[in-house]
C-alpha cells in the first residue's frame, strides 16, 4: 500500500477546532475525510476536490473497522495522518452524574480515537510512514472543577499517546498530543465580567483561537517535524507557564 496523496482524516471536522483544523490542511495542500454526525456549510464550502465528508457516529465503536474500509476506499490509498479531534464534555459534579452520561464521555473522547488510530496505524505500518495527533487538553494536567470525567478523558489520551509513539515510531509513525487551553470561540463569547477577566489574566499572550491551535497540529504534520514524537504540545497563551 503507498500514499499517493497526503489524505487527513479528521474527527469532528465541521466545526470549531476540526472545522479550523480542516481549513488549514486544505490550504496547505493536503485532502481532507471529515468525519462526524453532520455536516456544516462551512465545510462544504472548502474545495470541493480537497474535502469529503463521512456522516459517522464515532460512538458506535463496532462500526468503526467498517469506517476506516470506507475511509481508504474513498482515498484509494492509507491516509497520511488522523487527528483525533471529535470530544464531548460533561459539565457538573462527579456525585450528580448518572453513569450512562459518564459511559458517553468515556467512548466519545477515549475509546473511539484508540479504535480508530488502531485500523488506521495498522495500514500506515505498512507503509512505514504516518502521522497522528490527538487533541488534548491543559484540563488533563491542571484539572478543573466539574470537568473531572472529561479530564481523566484527555489525561488518559495523553498516555496513550506517549505510550503508542513508542509502538510505531520504529516504523516511521509520529504520535503526538495538542492540548489547548482557554479558546476564545463562539462557545465562550457569552463570558463577561470578572470571570473573563480573570480567564484573561492567566495567559500573558492573550487567549488562543482556533486558528492558533489548527497551525499547531498542521506543524506536526510537516515532512519537517519527523522527529517530534510522544510530546504534548500546550497552546494556551502561557496560562500554564
Amino acid at each position: 500500500m503507498k500514499y499517493e496523496n497526503k489524505y487527513v482524516v479528521i474527527t469532528g471536522a465541521a466545526k470549531g477546532l476540526g472545522l479550523a483544523i480542516s481549513r488549514q490542511a486544505v490550504e496547505a495542500g493536503y485532502e481532507v475525510i471529515g468525519v462526524g454526525r453532520n455536516v456544516s456549510d462551512e465545510f462544504n464550502s472548502l474545495p470541493l476536490g480537497q474535502r469529503t465528508f463521512i456522516e459517522f457516529d464515532l460512538y458506535n465503536l463496532k462500526e468503526i473497522p467498517n469506517l476506516v474500509a470506507n475511509i481508504v476506499n474513498l482515498a484509494g490509498s492509507v491516509p497520511y495522518a488522523l487527528i483525533n479531534n471529535a470530544a464531548t464534555g460533561l459539565d457538573g459534579l462527579l456525585a450528580t452524574q448518572h453513569s450512562s452520561e459518564i459511559t458517553k464521555v468515556l467512548t466519545l473522547n477515549l475509546e473511539a480515537p484508540i479504535l480508530l488510530t488502531k485500523d488506521l496505524t495498522r495500514r500506515m505500518i505498512k507503509c512505514r510512514r504516518g502521522r497522528v495527533v490527538n487533541i488534548s487538553s491543559i484540563i488533563a494536567q491542571t484539572g478543573f472543577s466539574g470537568l473531572s470525567v472529561y479530564g481523566a478523558t484527555k489525561a488518559g489520551l495523553e498516555g496513550f499517546t506517549r505510550s503508542l509513539s513508542r509502538e510505531v515510531g520504529r516504523v516511521g509513525i509520529t504520535v503526538n498530543c495538542v492540548a489547548p487551553g482557554f479558546m476564545e470561540t463562539d462557545m465562550t463569547s457569552g463570558l463577561q465580567g470578572e470571570k473573563l477577566e480573570s480567564i484573561k489574566r492567566r495567559a500573558p499572550l492573550g487567549l488562543p483561537n482556533t486558528e492558533h491551535v489548527a497551525a499547531t497540529v498542521l506543524h506536526l504534520l510537516d515532512e519537517k517535524s519527523e522527529r517530534i514524537t510522544g510530546a504534548i504540545v500546550t497552546v494556551d497563551g502561557g496560562s500554564t507557564a
